[in-house]
């Protein structure tokens, strides 16, 4: 695979700084993939090992009440190491018991310390369904993230041209699955709202320099149509981060660094979820 050519027809053009990076690396990580499984072995295979889906709007649909996507992520590119020797399974479990709605899993190896394999993992031991959260923006990853047992999978407006985010939505429906679109400026929300997607997340974090402002989440809710279901995402910290998010319009929260180094998980969930 020509790289540089697979990111100018595929990717974004104007991403830059640490995203930039990532990307670049994730397009030679994805060539190397597709050299050790094609899509076509890859096809044949899911039918081999079909996991049952479950409903992701479904599940984050609750009503006036506002539902938790908790994630698991061992590591992040602006935060370092965050639980690094965390045990996948059981991190999750207490999630589901705690009252989360899905559990979020990062996947990615390089960056974030995490795998693919976690989908197969922890599918296997929660009821509730399972978020596929890479840097997604190739049909391949859509099928690999059935294959390893995803429910949904979390796509970023930011990094995929229109014409790119549209067709990977209707891939993931034709294969089941369902899409959390995420933005994080007014181009992004354009983009995501001309797909099919039924879950629309506005992210906190600015990508180009990382820092993370809950006021972003609040400017951009206006533009989330009642039609569909808006999550907020990152730098969600206390309870009354959700009351504010929730009178902006957000009809749940993803979380992940706040879980992930809570002290008392059952606690920090009862907090995050107050309202309910």
């Amino acid at each position: 695979m020509d790289t540089t050519q697979y990111f100018a027809d595929n990717l974004n053009s104007a991403v830059g700084g640490k995203l930039l990076e990532i990307l670049e690396y994730k397009v030679k990580e994805l060539a190397d993939l597709k050299k050790q499984l094609s899509l076509e072995q890859l096809r044949i295979e899911i039918h081999e090992n079909e996991f049952k889906i479950r409903n992701f709007s479904k599940a984050l649909d609750i009503g006036n009440k506002i539902s938790l996507i908790a994630e698991v992520k061992k590591a992040s590119p602006s935060e370092g190491d965050i639980n690094i020797d965390v045990d996948i399974v059981e991190q999750a479990t207490v999630y589901e018991q705690s009252g989360a709605n899905v559990i979020s899993i990062l996947t990615d190896k390089k960056f974030f310390k995490g795998d693919i394999i976690f989908l197969n993992q922890i599918k296997q031991n929660v009821a509730v369904p399972v978020l596929r959260k890479d840097f997604i923006f190739d049909s391949y990853q859509v099928y690999e993230s059935k294959f390893y047992g995803a429910d949904a999978i979390l796509l970023m407006a930011t990094i995929l041209p229109e014409e790119k985010l549209i067709e990977l939505v209707e891939l993931t429906h034709e294969l089941g699955l369902e899409c959390l679109v995420e933005t994080h400026t007014e181009a992004d929300m354009e983009k995501a709202l001309k797909t099919k997607a039924k879950v629309i997340g506005i992210n906190a974090r600015d990508l180009q320099t990382f820092q993370v402002d809950l006021q972003n989440i609040i400017d951009l809710a206006p533009q989330v149509p009642q039609d569909r279901i808006f999550m907020a995402e990152s730098g969600v910290k206390t309870g009354e981060d959700v009351g504010l998010l929730k009178k902006a319009g957000a009809r749940g929260i993803l979380v992940g660094t706040t879980l992930m180094q809570a002290e008392n998980l059952l606690e920090k969930i009862k907090d995050l979820k107050y309202e309910n």
